[in-house]
Parts: C-alpha cells; structure tokens; sequence
C-alpha cells in the first residue's frame, strides 16, 4: 500500500510517518521503480502502536522503547511495566501541577474585580507584584 493508504489505515497522517521514518523511529518502507514508498501490514500494525503509545502521551523516546520492546518476544514484561510505573508518576505530577495552577488562577480570578479600573491582580500577580503592595 502506499503511504496515503497506510496513513488511513493507521490513522496517523502522512506527514507524520514521514517524520518518523526520517528520526529513525520507523524503517524506511520498501520503494518501488518509480521510487514511490510501500507499506506492509507490519508497518500499518507499527504506526497503530506508535498512535496509541503518543495518544497515552508517551514521549517519542519511551515510545521507540516500548516499540522495541513489543517487537521483542523474548523480553521481559517487568521492563514494560517500569516505563508504564514511571509514565504514571509523571502524568500525576503534571495532574498535580495542573491542579495547583487551577486553584491560583481561580483565586486571582476571583479577586479581579473585572470592572473598568486598571488594577488587576491577575496581571500583577504574572508581572511578581506583591499584591498587597500592588495597592499602595
């Protein structure tokens, strides 16, 4: 199949393989005469992998890892499992950050009066002015 068909059926787009292909996270398909690229149903089966790694947010280079890994049928799934640990700890803290940068821009929000005068706690608050100094 060629890369626009390929890039249907794994439902990563075409622009995106060819990326890919170039920083060596996937083997360079098969060419023909007329220098076209051709994909395999392997090649099909491996995007799919690489979308769904990317979509759980994986980064690229844990994805080669669990890439590799999955092509490996000896390995050990306890290697799996440590990445997929580490993944977890790591999207709680950016949920906890997230979290933290909601609750202080709620209470700035709230503290804004929104109305037609110049001060802004929200502004003075991203520019480090002390609030209670910001007044004065």
């Amino acid at each position: 199949m060629n890369i626009g068909e390929a890039s249907q059926a794994s439902g990563v787009s075409a622009k995106m393989i060819r990326y890919y292909e170039q920083i060596g996270l996937i083997t360079p398909p098969a060419r023909t005469g007329n220098n076209y690229r051709t994909y395999g149903d392997d090649d099909v089966h491996n995007l799919r992998f690489i979308k769904r790694s990317r979509t759980l947010g994986f980064s690229l280079e844990e994805t080669e890892t669990l890439l590799k890994l999955w092509q490996d049928k000896t390995r050990e799934s306890a290697a799996v499992k440590d990445i997929a640990l580490a993944h977890i700890a790591d999207l709680e803290r950016k949920i906890a950050d997230m979290k933290s940068m909601v609750k202080t821009l709620s209470h700035l929000a709230h503290c804004c009066g929104g109305d037609h005068r110049p001060d802004c706690p929200i502004l003075d608050d991203l520019a480090g002015i002390d609030a209670s100094v910001a007044g004065k």
